[in-house]
């Protein structure tokens, strides 16, 4: 069987980043999704977003040739769902705006995801993952004391971006089901990242979250939520939060509860630190990664990506699939009857130098769109 998204119609207009991560998604989903790219293919026919084309088709379209426009058009009349992640107006000047689109097509979701928002003094700034939750207080509080460290383009983009697209696509749709039309989604990266931050700003509102980096309970600086380097230079991560996990991690190290300072006085956390970090730096990572199997200190390696692909329990689940610089991961979530269609292998996708896809044909797909 088919994905659940099985039958919903999507088209993709190509950028980078986050859309395509959340097209990907739906494609991953059963979602028939057409990428329309523009009419000059990437420098040495390859695209730096390569891996997130996964599972779709991809057309090719000038938009500002009037007759590929109206094949553009043509196919959006069919579609459920239009996905863009251009800077706003953009798509206004093409002629592919919502006035023009939801006119052709009154049931189009169509969704709109940037970082700064649709509106606001920032609308127009040009702006990256780390300058949007910089903005909103996030990169603030992530990093050691002396210097915010960004997390990756995975907060920004991926979980306040494309996460919240897609959370606004499946709601449009459900409420299009009621309602019989579609809606404009505004997808804004520093909303969503706002939202992904209600538990620290909820933390901060009664006393239990300062400002101060590296001094809270989630931001490593408690003790017993951190990372520790080992005898290797690997590193293990714990996560022992709760008392009963803290007495198993104690146990493990063979440190006595009552000789160590008080886990509970924030005050006293550098000092306890230190004490755990020393029994750390007695063993290699995955000396202590086997000391700890099986219990539930909540110690766990801390493995790179090619590291995780081999894992035993992601490699049970088929989470990650391949080795070295070829890792490429599963579609999720998982479901009981109706499942995702399955990743392609690390194999299967062109790297750099190599061709790109060959490029479908619009106005097939559109006819095979068509309504009876």
């Amino acid at each position: 069987m088919g994905g659940p998204l099985q039958g919903l119609k999507v088209v993709e207009l190509s950028g980078l980043g986050a859309a395509p991560h959340a097209a990907m998604m739906l494609a991953d989903l059963g979602a028939e999704v057409v990428r329309v790219v523009g009419p000059a293919p990437p420098v040495g026919g390859y695209d730096v977003v390569t891996h997130l084309q996964r599972s779709r088709t991809t057309v090719r379209a000038n938009l500002k040739v009037p007759s590929e426009l109206a094949s553009v058009r043509a196919l959006l009349a069919q579609a459920d769902v239009l996905l863009e992640g251009f800077r706003p107006g953009t798509t206004e000047r093409l002629g592919l705006g919502p006035a023009e689109c939801l006119a052709a097509n009154p049931r189009l979701v169509y969704a709109r995801m940037t970082g700064w928002g649709q509106d606001g003094p920032l609308a127009q700034r040009a702006g990256h993952d780390i300058n949007y939750i910089a903005l909103t207080g996030a990169l603030h509080a992530m990093g050691p004391a002396g210097q915010p460290v960004p997390p990756l383009n995975l907060v920004g983009d991926f979980g306040g971006g494309s996460m919240f697209a897609l959370t606004g696509i499946l709601a449009a749709l459900w409420e299009r089901e009621r309602s019989g039309l579609g809606q404009v989604v505004d997808a804004a990266m520093v909303d969503g990242v706002s939202v992904l931050s209600q538990i620290i700003l909820e933390l901060r509102s009664v006393g239990m979250w300062n400002d101060a980096r590296g001094s809270n309970l989630l931001d490593g600086g408690a003790p017993f939520y951190r990372t520790y380097q080992c005898a290797d230079g690997g590193f293990v991560a714990v996560g022992a939060i709760e008392p009963q996990f803290h007495a198993v991690l104690l146990a493990g190290l063979g440190l006595a509860a009552a000789a160590l300072p008080d886990r509970d006085d924030p005050s006293q956390w550098p000092a306890l630190a230190e004490v755990l970090g020393a029994a750390f730096a007695t063993r290699t990572r995955d000396e202590w990664a086997d000391a700890f199997d099986g219990t539930d200190a909540c110690v766990t390696p801390v493995l790179s990506y090619a590291e995780a692909a081999k894992a035993p329990h992601l490699a049970v689940r088929g989470t990650l699939s391949g080795s070295g610089r070829h890792v490429v991961a599963a579609p999720a979530p998982r479901f009981s009857r109706s499942g995702p269609a399955s990743a392609p292998g690390p194999g299967t996708l062109p790297g750099p130098g190599a061709a790109a896809p060959a490029d479908a044909d619009i106005h097939a797909i559109t006819s095979s769109w068509r309504t009876p």
